[in-house]
Order: structure tokens, then sequence, then C-alpha cells
């Protein structure tokens, strides 16, 4: 009986030290990941498919993303549910500063949107230079026209533009929304032939396979300027805040914003990012666009 005990006695001792190690180790794991949640343009663009190696071989941590709308981005750190942020809708993100929810909000790149579609242009807005006037052309022949419909930076910045040209396009039959991201909304638009708002650098990437062409790009309007914020540990003690200021301040680092520069030259002969970190957004301006040319076809 005593020897029963003694063995009760012995493997209790041995589930506690098990739960013991195992609990280390996983506050160990999680301590070492990093939640990202991301638009999802810097994923499908294939930029976080170059960086994220690097950063992780540099730092230790690996990286959990979690690419989105940056609507969606910012409600999950709002919710604690990310660690750190990198999107593209400035106005929200201002207000996501201002609530409490980030800190240390920083520059760290930019692209453009443009206005892409079927080379037949139902809209016949091809080569205008005022997106606002094209969104009026697209309405008034009612070209299908798809929208993400997601909150996104591009959902946003979509939505501001029909609100500028004095149009609600919803619940109109040529209006879709895909509730996608933006590679996947690209899709549809190419199989359906329809129009839409893409940022450049997944246009890009995806080119090849889509089948549609630029059809209004180099407005200033059209500036497209991504972020890095981290989430502020004071309203979530739990983020992984060590986590989160490596990998923001690897986004604005010298080096990673040498890759940044470089990024898709080789392939599209244009960069599909310019590096910002340093600056301020009053800095980029509206001059920035006349930067933007359509890429040599390779």
């Amino acid at each position: 009986m005593k020897r029963r005990i003694g063995q009760k006695i012995f493997l209790s001792g041995v589930v506690v030290s098990f739960l013991f190690i195992t609990g280390v180790f996983s506050v160990q794991a999680r301590e070492k990941t990093v939640i990202l949640a991301t638009t999802t343009s810097t994923q499908d663009s294939g930029l976080l498919d170059v960086l994220l190696p690097i950063f992780e071989k540099e730092t230790g941590y690996f990286v959990k993303t979690i690419a989105v709308g940056s609507g969606q981005a910012m409600a999950m750190g709002e919710k604690g549910e990310a660690d750190v942020l990198l999107v593209h809708s400035p106005e929200a993100e201002k207000k996501f500063m201002a609530e409490g929810y980030g800190i240390n909000r920083r520059l760290v790149m930019h692209n453009d949107f443009i206005i892409v579609g079927p080379p037949g242009d139902p809209g016949k807005i091809k080569g205008a230079k005022s997106c606002v006037e094209s969104f009026k052309k697209i309405a008034s022949a009612k070209a299908l026209f798809f929208s993400r419909g997601d909150h996104s930076g591009t959902d946003v910045k979509e939505k501001a533009i029909w609100e500028a040209a004095g149009i609600n396009p919803e619940g109109e039959k040529w209006y879709r929304e895909t509730g996608l991201g933006m590679g996947q909304t690209l899709n549809v638009a190419a199989e359906k032939k329809g129009i839409t708002l893409t940022d450049r650098g997944t246009y890009l990437a995806l080119k090849k396979n889509l089948g549609l062409d630029i059809l209004v790009e180099g407005d200033a309007v059209l500036l497209n300027i991504y972020h890095v914020i981290e989430v502020s540990p004071g309203k979530w003690p739990r983020v992984n805040s060590a986590g989160a200021k490596a990998f923001a301040g690897f986004m604005v680092s010298k080096e990673t914003q040498g890759v940044i520069k470089t990024f898709g030259v080789d392939k599209f002969g244009s960069p599909l990012f310019f590096p910002d970190a340093g600056k301020k957004d009053e800095e980029l301006g509206e001059k920035i666009i006349t930067k933007f040319q359509a890429p040599k076809s390779k």
C-alpha cells in the first residue's frame, strides 16, 4: 500500500514536471512568434515571401502572417489578436492610433493604385488623367466594375473616389462586391472582363495571367502609402511587444529598405514599392505620382 502511494506521489511529480516543462515551452514559443496582420497586397505581390525569411533568420522570431484587408487587420489589433500591423489605410490608421490601440506608427513605403480592365475598355476611360472622371464614365456606361467590398485600404480608397464623383454605385447591377482580397478580386475581374481598382504591386505580380490592361494611372489621388504599427501593450499586455518592435524596426531598417527598393525590378523593369522610412507622409506630396510609369513588358 505504501509502495502504491509512493508510486502515485512519484507519478504526480512527473505529471507536474511535465506540465511545467510544457508550459515553459509554450510560453517560449509564444514569445518567439510574432503575429503580423497585413493587407493582402503585401502578400499577393510576393514582397513578404522575400522579407520574412530574412527577418526570421536574423532575429529567431517566427512570423505568423494573417493577410486580410487593412480594416480587418486593424480590427484584429483592436482586439489584441495581432502583435504588429502592416497596412495602407491612412485615415483609419490615424483613428486607430488616436484611440490608443497602436504605438510607433512609421512610414515604410508607397506605390500607387491603378484602374485596370479588359483591353476593350468598356468604360471608355483609357488614358484619362482623373480617376473621378473615370468613375463617372464607368457609371454612365454601366460597365461591369468589381469592388473588394472588404473594408481594406483599397476598398476605402475606391469608395472615396465614388463619393468624390457624387455616385453611390451600391445596388447597381453593374457594380459587384467580391468580399475577397486583391489577388482574388483581380482574378474575378479578369474572368468576368470587368474593371477594378488595384494596387500596382499586386497587379504587376499577377499581370501575366490576367489579361487586364492599365486603363488609368498617375492621378495624385491614387497614392498608396504603407505604415507599420505596433499594437499597444498598454491596451493588450499579452501582445508580443518585443517581437512587434523587432519586426517594425526591421521594416524601416536600411537593409530592408534596400530590398524594397529593388523588389520587382528584375522581373518587371520597375520596383513594386518605393521605400520611405524616415520620411513624413507630407513629404511624398502630389508630385510623387509622376514617377510611376507603365513598366516595360518582358
